[in-house]
């Protein structure tokens, strides 16, 4: 069979198909039709839509509003409502108002079961109610609407959208900051000078360069992380199942937002308020100020008061103000009065008051010496057992430098608790007294020994030849006379030198006169020994005395040579 065959007899097939279809049909439409029509119920009623799942259905009406307006409204407040965190999490309610059944959602009214309702279904409306209220609460907590193949699909479409912008941004984004970290690198040293006040030089230009390109780096980091947020919760809403997790993204961040401006505004009256104290304080503040700084100045005189308490009573009195200032203010504070702030304000105030007692202590001691005056800067001091200039003096510690240029810091409450010597306080009043001691032997007249020691006193740099020096015999010992030389200086920093001067000298002065010192104890056999005296000092004439021993019985003697 060729091909022309076997394609007539295909077609003769299809005819006779095609022809007996339509006899059939032609024969058998009506009774068929008619079959349909008696088994095809067409339900009552206006029915509930919601995002395109049928509820229930609505017969009768409500005042003016018929089913159909019935249905209408509340499919459109079921969408609101979907869309409001709140609701969702919220219970339907089913409430017997006055001769209705109301279903309401947060104190919201959705809808009202009328008896027509309940008639068509053979319920009481109660019950009927509580039904609508299961349909309801369990369509808001479901999945967010079917998923059809066409909402997949534009789902899909978008989401490939959004992912080519989102690509085409970070595109952007990696050529516009690499070009502008070479832009801010070109203007180094250049368009982007240095800090300076004068000649002093605050911010280098290169240090300002790597701040700007920091900054530069953070704003593309934080672009990044803005277009992935928004990205994430976009694709989310493009399909059914994820619609409510986009819709929650979003709320994390504009819920925050949101009760963040509207706490703001709420707080904008009493930041007025805080302003208005900040700025009476601070004028307080500049007064108080001026006051005492013209007291410091001896511009204004206060009986009893010195000029040098000027500066640490104003440091005292602004502080008390600045605290009045905290206690006033505090009120105002964003959340002062929760539970919280307070608990932390409790907390706060016991760790600073047992660990700050002994910088209390401190301040209060300082504090008291301030106006106590033992001592000023650059007075020579004597603190317990350091002995030095004073360099610096706060309300917590006084730091004093020693003649070896050793600073030592101590404090105001250790300086407040021992005896303070101040070696400078009566120099400029008539000078101190330097004292020093000798010991000469009984054999040297005293009157020749006091001629020395003045004597010592004149080429001694540092000591007032008035009042005039003094020598005192505090003493008559066992085998010496303990003598004082006391002179006057008005340079007690220079103590430690004036001394090592005076005690050469006082050497020297006695070798030349042939006095011996005999301090400390100074054992010698005089019959055959040598002076204790340089060589220099002693006559070139000078020999030592034999030793002699004398007999008993006998008034011989015989000389020996010194042992």
């Amino acid at each position: 069979m060729n091909d022309r065959a076997m394609s007539n007899r295909i077609f003769r097939t299809i005819t006779f198909v095609g022809v007996t279809g339509l006899f059939l049909l032609a024969g058998g439409m009506v009774p068929v039709r008619a079959q349909d029509t008696t088994q095809a119920v067409v339900p009552a009623g206006e029915p509930v839509v919601f995002r395109g799942d049928t509820l229930f259905r609505l017969y009768g009406t409500v005042g003016p509003f018929t089913p159909e307006e019935r249905a209408t409204a509340l499919a459109e407040r079921l969408d609101s409502l979907a869309n409001d965190p709140l609701a969702r999490a919220s219970s339907v309610e089913v409430v017997d108002t006055s001769g209705a059944i109301d279903i309401r959602v947060a104190g919201f009214i959705l809808m009202t079961v009328t008896d027509r309702d309940a008639a068509e279904a053979g319920l009481t409306r109660t019950v009927l109610g509580e039904q609508y209220a299961t349909q309801i609460q369990a369509t808001m907590q479901s999945r967010e609407g079917a998923a059809t193949l066409q909402s997949l699909l534009i789902g899909a479409g978008l989401t490939l959208l959004a992912t080519l912008a989102l690509v085409l941004l970070f595109k952007l984004l990696n050529r516009v900051f690499p070009t502008l970290y070479r832009l801010l690198e070109s203007w180094r040293d250049t368009k982007i000078p240095s800090v300076r006040i004068q000649r002093l030089e605050l911010l280098s230009s290169a240090r300002l360069t790597d701040f700007f390109i920091g900054i530069a780096k953070v704003l593309r980091v934080a672009a990044v992380v803005v277009a992935l947020y928004i990205f994430a919760p976009l694709v989310l809403s493009f399909f059914p199942w994820t619609r409510r997790l986009s819709t929650r993204l979003v709320d994390y961040v504009v819920n925050p937002l949101d009760q963040g401006f509207d706490a703001f505004i709420a707080y904008l009256p009493n930041l007025f308020t805080i302003a208005v104290i900040v700025v009476v304080i601070w004028y307080v503040l500049k007064f108080i100020h001026l006051f005492f700084n013209g007291i410091e100045h001896r511009a204004i005189a206060l009986p009893g008061f010195y000029p040098e308490w000027a500066q640490p009573t104003y440091k005292i009195v602004r502080f008390v103000v600045i605290i009045a200032a905290a206690i006033v203010i505090f009120p105002y504070l964003p959340g002062s009065d929760t539970p919280a702030f307070r608990g932390i304000s409790v907390v706060m105030g016991l760790l600073i008051s047992f660990g700050s007692a002994s910088a209390i202590a401190n301040v209060v001691a300082g504090v008291v010496m301030t106006y106590m005056r033992p001592f000023e800067l650059g007075d020579r001091v004597k603190i317990a057992e350091t002995v030095g200039d004073v360099v610096e003096k706060t309300l917590l510690i006084t730091r004093v430098r020693t003649t070896k240029k050793v600073d030592i810091t101590i404090p105001n409450a250790m300086v407040l608790s021992s005896h303070i010597i101040n070696y400078s306080s009566t120099a400029d009043d008539g000078g101190m007294i330097l004292h020093t001691s000798v010991t000469i032997g009984y054999d040297v007249p005293w009157r020749q020994v006091h001629e020395v020691l003045l004597s010592a006193v004149e080429n001694t740099e540092g000591i007032m030849p008035e009042p005039k020096p003094f020598v005192l015999q505090t003493s008559l010992d066992d085998f010496y006379v303990a003598y004082e030389l006391n002179v006057y200086t008005e340079q007690p920093n220079q103590m430690a030198k004036i001394y090592s001067d005076l005690h050469q000298n006082i050497q020297d002065r006695c070798n030349e006169a042939g006095i011996e010192i005999l301090s400390p104890h100074y054992g010698a056999m005089r019959d055959g020994n040598q002076k204790a005296v340089p060589e220099q000092y002693l006559p070139k004439s000078y020999t030592a005395p034999v030793f002699g021993v004398r007999f008993s019985g006998s008034s011989a003697s015989v000389p020996t040579s010194g042992a």
